[in-house]
């Protein structure tokens, strides 16, 4: 592909994004996010994001109640615990995708750089491309493999098609998934295998440049093969992104995270150090968890 030169190069993501939301000859429909300084904490890593007493109910049920977490930069928060127990319903509520669900009510606070993502100024499509997402099972469109990953830079308002050639490329070799389709990029996504489906869905993802990734559960309906590759790409990305993960396997959270959170009957038991939350947890529901007592 002829190297082309981003006319937003230089730029971070965030205003990028402002960039691409913003109407060409108009203001953006609701004040940017802006961001505040990252915050250091003791050993010297920096804040990403923080809930602070997050409640989510569906209608009459409780889902997660008082749930206070921080969230470092570049690093892997790894959620486990048994099913139900509330771990995609706080990850979804890290990007505001629970206000899609209606009934949903969310009380306290969640924020991005410091800065709210809650609120009747903070336009939720900025916060979704800034934090994205990938689901439990890979959902291509129907549409080229190309035009899968192309598609969140056009519904953002890029419109040069050397500008979505370039960025396109990027995220399908940020998905380590580039080598394999290269020369097949205008065949349908759906021809993909799963494994391929999911890394053209984390392709898709990143093509729009977020700043935080949720992962929910990427690897729990593929092969080991394809498995170890989506954990390869985790560990690869996180020099680039912050990465929040949902999982069931105990294992793939030690490879892969460098912090632990275990959820139980809609609380945050324990969140701490991967290591040390596996070898040496401070809570018994932790160590019967991953000591396999219940599950």
């Amino acid at each position: 592909m002829t190297e082309t030169k981003d006319p937003v190069e230089g730029l971070s993501s965030r205003e990028r994004h402002a960039k691409d939301a913003a109407p060409p000859h108009d203001e953006a429909r609701v004040p940017r996010v802006v961001a505040a300084a990252h915050v250091a904490v003791a050993h010297g890593t920096q804040l990403k994001m923080r809930a602070k007493d997050l409640s989510v109910r569906y209608g009459e049920k409780v889902a997660i109640r008082d749930v206070s977490i921080d969230v470092h930069a570049n690093e892997v928060l790894a959620l486990i615990g048994p099913s139900g127990c509330g771990k995609s319903t706080f990850l979804r509520s890290l990007n505001r995708m629970n206000d899609t669900v209606p009934g949903v009510g969310v009380d306290g606070h969640v924020e991005l750089d410091g800065e709210p993502i809650y609120g009747p100024q903070v336009d939720p499509v900025l916060v979704r491309r800034r934090v994205g997402m990938v689901f439990q099972r890979s959902n291509p469109f129907p549409k080229s493999i190309f035009e899968n990953v192309a598609y969140g830079l056009r519904i953002a308002g890029v419109r040069e098609r050397s500008v979505i050639a370039e960025r396109v490329e990027r995220a399908l070799r940020h998905a380590a998934i580039w080598d394999e389709v290269k020369d097949r990029l205008h065949e349908s996504g759906l021809s993909l295998s799963g494994g391929q489906q999911q890394r053209l869905c984390i392709a898709r993802a990143l093509a729009v440049e977020p700043e935080v990734l949720l992962m929910d559960e990427p690897a729990s309906a593929l092969d080991p093969i394809a498995t170890a590759k989506i954990e390869d790409l985790v560990s690869n990305l996180r020099s680039e992104l912050t990465i929040v993960i949902v999982t069931h396997n105990m294992q793939q959270a030690a490879r892969v995270s460098q912090r632990t959170g275990f959820f139980y009957m809609g609380k945050l038991v324990e969140v701490g150090d991967t290591t040390t939350i596996f070898t040496r947890p401070k809570q018994r529901d932790t160590e019967d968890y991953i000591t396999g007592r219940f599950g």
